[in-house]
């Protein structure tokens, strides 16, 4: 396979010091995505040193650079975590499909379980949990790092959104966002045991400072019915996917309207889309949510119910803790 795509290839010819092997014959790496003249390339370096890692890093970026019509290249280095709490990413390939609502009522939701939980809302340029956990204040910093917010519904989070002004634009390139990101992650989470991260939309730079610097135990993506969220849902499936992030399934947002005078429900965005794109790519359903003025009203107001999300919830705890399926 490697002889025969020119990206995989050129990994190929990058040795893993462990094993002697390519990275992708050493289950290193997967193939590198390219779009456009840009090449990104996901290396898993656990149990290396610090320089082994930096001469993987140097060496996979020179092959890719050779090839011809790749004109940059963004290689991220993971390794398996070795303590503090595990990270559930909640993604989306684009914007405006209710990710940020999820994120928080699955938090929520998880509390209400027993499970000691955390918000990040990795949102960099977007950030909307302040507005939705009611938790519009300037953390505080010990140590060196920051203590996230307590929120009325008992969540504590942290997110770029309390430590810039209101309506200021955050005009930060890559690596500034990903400076960001690593102080919202590494902060005093004390007893947590998950942090739900609320991702931006899209696979960029922060998604591959995420993946690089504190993988995700796993990912849940979120999705309208529509044609056109699909389409983007299936690359932020892909960029988690080659990246050895396991996908705990789907979730459909805004899937269908009851009328509040006759109850009579109709589907703006469509019906099923994200149902039927779970099951064609093999991935578990774990939950649809309806386009809800109520949900709508109990975010505005900064204290999400979170009893719609109990389902998609419990779909995370049984991923957490498969022992505990046989209890659900």
């Amino acid at each position: 396979m490697a002889s025969q795509n020119p990206l995989a290839a050129a990994l190929e010819r990058v040795i893993d010091p462990a094993s002697g092997k390519g990275l992708i014959s050493a289950r290193r790496a997967s193939v590198p995505r390219q779009s456009g003249g840009t090449v990104d390339a996901v290396i898993d370096v656990s149990g290396l040193d610090a320089d082994a890692r930096d001469a993987i890093e140097q060496h996979a970026r020179a092959e890719l650079l050779g090839l011809p019509g790749v004109e940059a290249v963004r290689v991220a280095l993971t390794a398996e975590r070795s303590a503090g709490p595990r990270l559930i990413a909640v993604a989306s390939g684009k914007g405006g499909v209710g990710k940020s609502t999820v994120a928080a009522n699955l938090a929520i939701a998880l509390l209400h379980k027993g499970i000691r939980v955390g918000l990040v809302d990795a949102d960099i340029y977007g950030p909307s949990q302040p507005r939705l956990l009611d938790a519009d204040v300037k953390p505080e910093a010990h140590d060196g790092k920051l203590v996230p917010v307590q929120t009325k519904s008992g969540v504590p989070m942290l997110s770029l959104g309390q430590l810039v002004a209101p309506g200021q634009a955050v005009a930060w390139r890559g690596p500034m966002a990903g400076k960001a990101l690593d102080q919202l992650v590494d902060a005093h989470w004390g007893a947590a045991e998950i942090l739900i991260v609320d991702m931006p939309p899209g696979t960029g730079d922060v998604q591959l400072s995420m993946i690089q610097k504190h993988k995700p135990a796993a990912a849940v993506i979120v999705s309208t019915p529509q044609d056109l969220a699909l389409i983007d849902a299936e690359r932020a499936i892909d960029l988690f996917t080659k990246a050895s992030v396991p996908i705990i399934g789907i979730v459909e947002n805004m899937a269908g309207y009851a009328c509040p005078k006759c109850g009579e429900i109709s589907d703006p965005f469509g019906q099923g889309g994200a149902e039927a794109e779970a099951a064609r790519l093999g991935l578990p359903f774990i939950g649809r949510i309806p386009l809800s003025i109520d949900i709508r009203k109990a975010s505005d107001a900064g204290l999400p119910d979170a009893a719609q999300f109990a389902g998609i919830a419990d779909a995370v705890e049984r991923w957490l803790n498969p022992s505990a399926a046989a209890s659900f």
